[in-house]
């Protein structure tokens, strides 16, 4: 009996927290950390800007579509997993576009279909759906593909492959003042399901935009995995991906995402939260180790740097009095005794 009432009080712990399930591609995706790897998805560092009412279950994958996710199983997993309250952030275009038959959907069809099968069937398990578009790619192009091929410029470029671009190797296109679209309708379709389906909508297209077109043609590589040759340890020929963030990149998409859900679902506000570094072993921090954090901290100037620390066991750092750093202790971390 007591066994019972444990699982019983257990579980009803459990309920009181509220899931954000993200599904997508690799602009989302959780990434391999080993060997110093810097690439990070915006979805697998969202955790860091919600408090630990919310947990972020993130199953967006490298290279799929709205297609492919269906097809391997992987929505279903999702519903799964869903209980009533929950959320849904739908998020796909990139792969879409794409020719290969498993990946690619059309606008006005196929993808239409398979966003607004999201949304309902969120809904009949009792979860909140919210329809996002694609992220911008970093394209800076000054030409586009001829009209007579009826090719859109996402459709030409293979955002998987882009991790074997080495900044040695030919560039990619030259590069105007301007960023230009590569999505099309793929950006616009999921706006138009949302207003049909009156469904929660976030556009992150406008969104991602607006912030590399500020950063300009060489502030906005620092959001990407582009990098000088001999400049990251671990990409030692350099990197010129335009699609893919590294961590400073995913960390400010993803804190700019998380202000418009929140702006979009005005009750998830009072779970949002913004330390000034996190840390985290399973690379959803700025940081996998503590030293690192404190560090940076000593370098800034602001009267207080708030750290936050997500899981797990930690040598507590010895500070002087008169240190200006504070510590947040999340998802069950604590000191070593």
């Amino acid at each position: 009996m007591i066994i019972v009432m444990g699982l019983l009080l257990t579980a009803a712990s459990q309920d009181k927290t509220t899931t954000i399930f993200i599904i997508g591609d690799s602009t989302a995706a959780n990434k391999d950390i080993s060997g110093g790897k810097q690439e990070r998805g915006w979805g697998m560092v969202l955790q860091s800007y919600f408090d630990d009412n919310i947990v972020v279950d993130n199953h967006a994958v490298n290279g799929r579509s709205s297609k492919s996710f269906i097809d391997e199983g992987r929505w279903a997993q999702v519903l799964e997993k869903m209980k009533p309250g929950d959320y849904v952030v739908i998020q796909f275009g990139h792969n879409d576009e794409k020719p290969k038959a498993d990946r690619h959907t059309d606008p006005g069809s196929t993808f239409d279909y398979n966003l607004a099968r999201f949304v309902r069937e969120t809904r009949e398990h009792g979860g909140i759906p919210i329809l996002m578009n694609c992220v911008v790619r970093r394209n800076w192009a000054a030409s586009t593909p001829s009209e007579k091929s009826g090719e859109s410029i996402g459709a030409s470029i293979d955002d998987e492959a882009l991790r074997n671009m080495t900044t040695t190797e030919t560039p990619l296109h030259s590069e105007v003042s301007s960023l230009v679209d590569t999505h099309g309708l793929y950006r616009v379709v999921p706006r138009d399901v949302a207003q049909r389906m009156n469904c929660h909508f976030v556009d992150a297209n406008l969104i991602t935009h607006d912030l590399e077109q500020s950063l300009g043609v060489e502030g906005s590589k620092k959001l990407h995995m582009w990098f000088l040759p001999g400049e990251e340890p671990s990409e030692p020929k350099g990197k010129q991906d335009n699609t893919h963030y590294c961590v400073y990149g995913a960390h400010v998409v993803a804190r700019l995402l998380a202000d418009a859900i929140c702006q979009e679902v005005p009750v998830l506000k009072k779970y949002r939260t913004d330390a000034d570094i996190t840390v985290d072993r399973q690379g959803r921090g700025q940081y996998l180790d503590l030293s690192s954090a404190v560090q940076e901290a000593f370098t800034r100037s602001k009267s207080e740097t708030v750290i936050q620390i997500l899981g797990g066991e930690w040598e507590k750092p010895q500070l002087s009095k008169k240190s200006r750093i504070r510590f947040v202790l999340r998802e069950g971390a604590r000191w070593k005794e």
